[in-house]
Formats: C-alpha cells, sequence, structure tokens
C-alpha cells in the first residue's frame, strides 16, 4: 500500500509540475484589438470627453515626430525611413539620404529634430544606431540639409563607443534654449556586465551638450576635469526615451526606462548623476531588486518614477488653449505595463506650483496600443504614434 500510494504522489507531482511548465509558457499578454478607423469620443478625468482620430496608418513602428514651419511634420520609423505627413497625408515616398541603420535588438532610425533656425538653414538632426561592423551598433547623431525630398550633406556629428549586445542604442536629441544640442545616449549595456552609465570616459549611460556642429561648448560641466569626456552633461542614465525642453521653465526633462520597474522622470541638471545602474526604484528582469535603497546621497532623484515600470516613452507638457483642464500638465506614452504585453496607453501627470507630482491618469487603455511618441502640435491638439507592424498616427481634440 505504501509503494502504491507513494507511486500516486509521485505522478500527481509530476502533473503539477507539468501544469506549472505548460503555464510558464503560455504566451503572456492581452489581445490586442486591430485599430480601426474612428474617431472614438472617450471620457476623461478632467478635460471632459476628448475625440480620438486617426490621421494616417501605413506607418512601421515609427519612433518620432517634429513639426515642420510649414505645417508638415517629419516621422521617424525605426527601420530607417524618414517620412513626411502634409495636410493630413502620408507621403508614399521617403525622404532619401537618411544613413543606414543597424536594427538588432532596439536599435534603428530614432528621434528627428529641426534646427531652431532650421526655415534660414534647412538643416535637420537625427539620431540613429549606426552599423560599426562584427554585428554591432553604435547610437549616433547626424546632421543633414533637407533640400526637396532628400537630405543632403549628411554627416556624423557624434558616434559614442560600442559594445556587444543589442539594447542601449535609445537616442533623443532636442535643441536647449541656449541654441545648444542635447542628446541622450542608452547605458544599458549585454546583461549590464560594463557599468558604462557610470564610467567618465564613456558617452554612453549620459546626457550629452553640443554646439549644433558637434563640437563642445567651453561651459560643459567636466571641461578641462582629467578622466572625463568634455560633452558629458549628466550620466547614470539607462534608456532614454524621452527628452525635451520644459516649454516653461526651459530646464531639460528626460525619462528612461527601468528593467522590472522603476522607470523615472527626471529634471538634468549639469554634472549630476542620475544613478543607473547603482541605484533604482525597480527590480531586474530575474525578480532581484536592483539596489538595497532607491537612493543616497549624491545622487539626484526621480521628480517621477513607477512601479511597475509601463515603458515610458514620448513627451510633452501641454501649453495650448484647446484643452483648458491640461495646461501645464506632463504627457507621457506607455508601450507596456508590468511586462504585460498589451497593455499601452497615454499617462498624464498633474504636478503643483512647485513641480511636486500630485495626481496621474491613465487614458487610451482600451485601445492597448504601444504609444512610442507624445507631441502637442502647432494647433495645441495632442499627436501619437502606435509602435505597430502598421503603426498609426493619432491625434487627440476636443469632442463636438
Amino acid at each position: 500500500m505504501r509503494i502504491r500510494h507513494s507511486v500516486r504522489w509521485a505522478a500527481a507531482l509530476l502533473l503539477v509540475m507539468a501544469a506549472s511548465s505548460h503555464a510558464q509558457q503560455q504566451p503572456i499578454g492581452v489581445p490586442v484589438p486591430p485599430l480601426r478607423e474612428g474617431p472614438w469620443v472617450v471620457d476623461t478625468a478632467e478635460q471632459p470627453r476628448i475625440r480620438v482620430s486617426v490621421v494616417t496608418k501605413g506607418l512601421s513602428h515609427p519612433w518620432a515626430i517634429a513639426f515642420l514651419p510649414n505645417d508638415a511634420m517629419l516621422i521617424t520609423e525605426r527601420a530607417g525611413r524618414l517620412r513626411v505627413v502634409r495636410d493630413g497625408v502620408l507621403d508614399p515616398q521617403a525622404i532619401s539620404g537618411v544613413p543606414e541603420v543597424w536594427t538588432e535588438g532596439n536599435g534603428g532610425l530614432m528621434d528627428v529634430a529641426p534646427h531652431p533656425q532650421f526655415e534660414r538653414n534647412r538643416l535637420v538632426y537625427l539620431t540613429y544606431t549606426k552599423p560599426v561592423g562584427n554585428g554591432m551598433g553604435a547610437p549616433a547623431l547626424a546632421r543633414g540639409r533637407l533640400e526637396g525630398h532628400a537630405l543632403v550633406d549628411v554627416e556624423d556629428l557624434l558616434v559614442p563607443d560600442f559594445y556587444e549586445g543589442n539594447s542601449g542604442f535609445n537616442g533623443r536629441v532636442a535643441f536647449g534654449r541656449d541654441g545648444k544640442v542635447y542628446m541622450s545616449t542608452g547605458g544599458r549595456t549585454q546583461d549590464d556586465v560594463v557599468n558604462v552609465a557610470q564610467d567618465p570616459m564613456s558617452l554612453r549611460g549620459k546626457v550629452l551638450r553640443l554646439n549644433d556642429d558637434g563640437s563642445v561648448p567651453p561651459d560643459n560641466p567636466f571641461v578641462g576635469r582629467e578622466g572625463y569626456r568634455p560633452e558629458i552633461y549628466s550620466l547614470g542614465h539607462r534608456n532614454t526615451l524621452g527628452l525635451i525642453v520644459h516649454p516653461d521653465t526651459g530646464e531639460i526633462w528626460q525619462h528612461e526606462n527601468g528593467p522590472n520597474g522603476g522607470d523615472e522622470l527626471n529634471v538634468i541638471l549639469p554634472g549630476r548623476d542620475y544613478g543607473w545602474p547603482e541605484v533604482s526604484f525597480g527590480r531586474d528582469y530575474s525578480g532581484r531588486r536592483v539596489s538595497e535603497h532607491p537612493t543616497r546621497e549624491g545622487i539626484e532623484p526621480p521628480l517621477v518614477f513607477w512601479v511597475p515600470a509601463i515603458v515610458v516613452s514620448g513627451m510633452a507638457v501641454y501649453t495650448g488653449d484647446r484643452f483648458p483642464a491640461w495646461k501645464g500638465n506632463v504627457f507621457v506614452g506607455s508601450m507596456m505595463e508590468g511586462s504585460i504585453p498589451g497593455t499601452g496607453h497615454l499617462q498624464r501627470i498633474v504636478f503643483n506650483e512647485n513641480t511636486e507630482e500630485i495626481r496621474r491618469e491613465s487614458m487610451l487603455r482600451e485601445f492597448r496600443q504601444r504609444i512610442r511618441e507624445v507631441r502637442e502640435g502647432p494647433d495645441g491638439f495632442l499627436y501619437l504614434l502606435t509602435d505597430e507592424d502598421d503603426g498609426a498616427l493619432l491625434r487627440i481634440e476636443p469632442a463636438p
């Protein structure tokens, strides 16, 4: 009887283990319905009823939006195409002259920004992953002149160091009120075995400050300091997917992805260390804590953090008159919440007069789209990009 009981117990244990293994092998995620033509009317917390409409589809994993003075907008696609939308119509022909991009992992063509004097000089700046041989890529900043339907006189202004792996290639670019170019570089390497974000001789995991020709401004915080690259403006960053100039204060605001938790929104100050990978509010993908304590002396704490991570991407501070209740609010895209695919959405963050967070609203959850980019347009509406094979440009406006 004991033998028979032991056999039954062992068989039951095997069934439980097999069921557990099968459950672990099941795909994780929420079904994502196809994005239909719309428009849709949506209720929100403080701005009663908004209308979400599709401006255009047919974009392959779009990454960034830049508005031009002639009411056109430039949109990057991660595979290496630069597209134009005019009067709500996507030009079927991509702009030629874009540098060759490396698209392994999270590499590709990323941000785009026109020069502040674009109407005079026609200069456009791109961040992208440059192929550097041996199956590797490096985040890079390029500049070209937009003539008709082509970028001409394209040149690399900066190509930071590269490491083996397929992550950490994210980069944003923005022009400060000082006329300088601010560029972010990813600080995650393969299994984070190389701590580039804290290495003062590496340009990875940093926010960099450059003149518009790629040279180093003499007033950068580490100019003349032995053992530091002079391009560095701040350090200790992971993967930056949002970099803007705050329209009211002129400050540089940045957000970055943590691992399994610990996404951050930061106000970037010269010469400061933002902690990665020494401290973080998040956990690693295995579940272990990145650090025992999320902050420490000498490290700039985040203005906002997310636990669990929402894979924060894109950022805009609303300044227009179309949504009076949203004035001064920060909008960020989410591509996935809590490591569950199909949970992308848009978040709205409200601050008080001291820039202290007082509430958040999650919006557009019912669409389940990966929101890669969010920008305020010259018309006062919000524009979003969905990071999909058949990605869309969406517009948010007040409902009639």
